[in-house]
């Protein structure tokens, strides 16, 4: 499968459902942020819509492959998206979205006879949306087929979930992880390939956003508090200035995915009682990703407050 890396079980699982007539029209893709879910789905969604003999786009510009877009994130936003410059996007996908998407449903596939639409990720979708994309599911349109992308799926309403069959995505080996970002980002040395390999608890998405946001100081911190080795206080500041005070949002997500990586790792030769903390700070730093930038929240006290809940893992 192309541009695709260890996920050869979902794949194999999308094949044999394509192949055996009886394709169920809703699939959860879930696991954790960052493992190639979304990749995979423009995969999967290309091969289903695919036509023998007629010439394929990219999933990107497929006219039978739909994929919500998150919007700009503010109306200086928009003015730099119609300027051409980088802008910042919204973390959750709007009902305009859903409800352009299901006009566009109304109407027949246009090379072929199956139509893929893409939520990327559907659990952090507006409620609103999450409502409209449900009446879709529950009458898909002859020839539609959804692939939901899930970082956490127990957040998805049961009722979504119930009309949907699961693939599971785990995490990468490490000797994957270090391929990837080679092929990705060459530039770097061996010892931050390393550092970032060792950082991504098995996701190439953690890992590229460690290059790219320079997270080392940032990982060093975190490490010393996940250790209890130093002093917490001091720590949680150096922490708090190795983010920034003005982060930009890219930055701010990275370093929360980054926690919520170095807690999975921590997790796996844990005794019970402390698994029980690292259980309770992941899930109190995944509230705080889906909150800050709703909330907008300043960015010192989120960077004190992560400081603070991997300093109690330390603790314990």
């Amino acid at each position: 499968m192309t541009g695709l890396s260890g996920h050869d079980e979902p794949w194999r699982a999308w094949q044999a459902a394509m192949a055996s007539g009886r394709m169920h029209h809703g699939w959860i893709l879930a696991g954790p942020q960052g493992i190639g879910k979304a990749t995979f789905a423009r995969a999967a969604a290309a091969a289903l819509v695919a036509e023998p003999g007629v010439p394929q786009p990219a999933p990107e510009m497929h006219p039978d492959i739909l994929i919500p877009e998150h919007p700009p994130a503010t109306k200086e936003d928009e003015k730099r998206r119609e300027a051409g410059e980088a802008y910042a996007r919204k973390r959750s996908i709007p009902i305009d979205e859903i409800r352009a998407m299901q006009h566009r449903l109304n109407t027949r596939p246009t090379l072929g006879a199956r139509r893929a639409v893409i939520i990327d990720p559907a659990d952090d979708m507006e409620t609103a949306a999450v409502n409209a994309l449900l009446k879709s599911l529950e009458e898909p349109p002859q020839g539609t087929f959804f692939l939901l992308v899930a970082h956490r799926p127990g957040r998805l309403l049961p009722t979504i979930r119930s009309r949907c069959r699961i693939l599971r995505f785990t995490a990468l080996p490490d000797a994957e992880v270090a391929r990837i970002l080679a092929a990705s980002a060459p530039q770097i040395d061996a010892g931050t390939r390393g550092a970032a390999v060792a950082a991504a608890g098995g996701s190439p998405g953690v890992a590229l956003d460690f290059v790219e946001e320079d997270l080392g100081k940032v990982h060093a911190i975190m490490t010393q508090l996940l250790s209890g080795d130093g002093n917490p206080v001091a720590l949680t500041a150096a922490l708090v200035g190795e983010v920034g005070a003005r982060p930009a949002r890219a930055r701010q997500a990275a370093v929360l995915e980054l926690a919520r990586a170095e807690l999975a790792v921590a997790l796996r030769p844990a005794g019970r009682d402390r698994q029980a903390v690292i259980i309770a700070a992941h899930e109190a730093i995944s509230r705080l990703a889906n909150e800050a930038p709703l909330y907008n929240y300043d960015p010192s006290l989120l960077a004190g407050q992560l400081g603070h809940l991997l300093a109690g893992v330390g603790a314990a």
